[in-house]
């Protein structure tokens, strides 16, 4: 875990996307799970961010970031997220192949080639999936967006961000016809069975919780 390693960057960054994605705390076992890896390794992973002041946590309590650590996750972040889009838009990736691709890059470039490649894309505020690019200055563009899961029956919405973790979901999606920017009306929910279903113009879908959880709408 020493200055800029690639594991410290990882785990920063992954404590950043928890928080992101829900308001639950993140704690070892959360993080654990989103690394695949094991509990012990995990607590002593964080052992050690705290020792250097990257994070804060306490015995069985949330695990947070300090100043320090978010500005490092945030850099990652912006760097993942603007070499996704780079790979889409000017490379012919699909977005179910950009993830892995750029987990490998963004630890290789320097914070001076993202800006290049930011600017030579025209400053895009969302990456291929929806998610928010931060700034050069660690700010975030706003966004409003709610789990699918969440939403009314009867409601007009516009998919804005699909999660790029499960690049096999993101194929049945786009297959689906579920993109960025699609239109959809809630068309029932079914609580108990954990599914939703919705229309696509005419098409009618269900989607379970596992597909349904990976999409953030907004009010069409």
């Amino acid at each position: 875990m020493t200055e800029n390693s690639t594991q410290t960057e990882n785990y920063l960054k992954a404590i950043w996307n928890a928080a992101e994605w829900s308001t639950q705390p993140v704690t070892v076992s959360v993080l654990a799970a989103r690394l695949g890896l094991a509990a012990s390794s995990v607590s002593e992973a964080v052992r050690k961010l705290t020792a250097r002041g990257l994070v804060t946590h306490a015995p069985y309590s949330a695990i947070a970031l300090s100043a320090e650590g978010e500005r490092i996750a945030v850099a990652m972040v912006r760097k993942h997220r603007v070499i996704e889009t780079f790979l889409v838009e000017e490379l012919g990736y699909a977005w179910d192949e950009v993830h892995d691709e750029a987990e490998v890059l963004e630890h290789a470039v320097s914070d001076r080639f993202v800006d290049a490649v930011a600017a030579q894309l025209g400053n895009p505020e969302r990456d291929p999936h929806g998610d928010p690019i931060p700034r050069r200055d660690g700010t975030l563009p706003d966004f409003a967006g709610i789990p699918l899961l969440a939403a009314e029956e009867g409601a007009a919405v516009r998919i804005a961000r699909v999660s790029d973790a499960d690049p096999e979901l993101l194929r049945y999606l786009e297959t689906a016809g579920i993109v960025l920017d699609a239109h959809l009306r809630v068309a029932r929910r079914e609580p108990v069975a954990g599914t939703i279903t919705v229309h696509l113009g005419e098409l009618e879908l269900s989607l379970g919780e596992r597909a349904a959880a990976a999409i953030l709408v907004i009010a069409a």
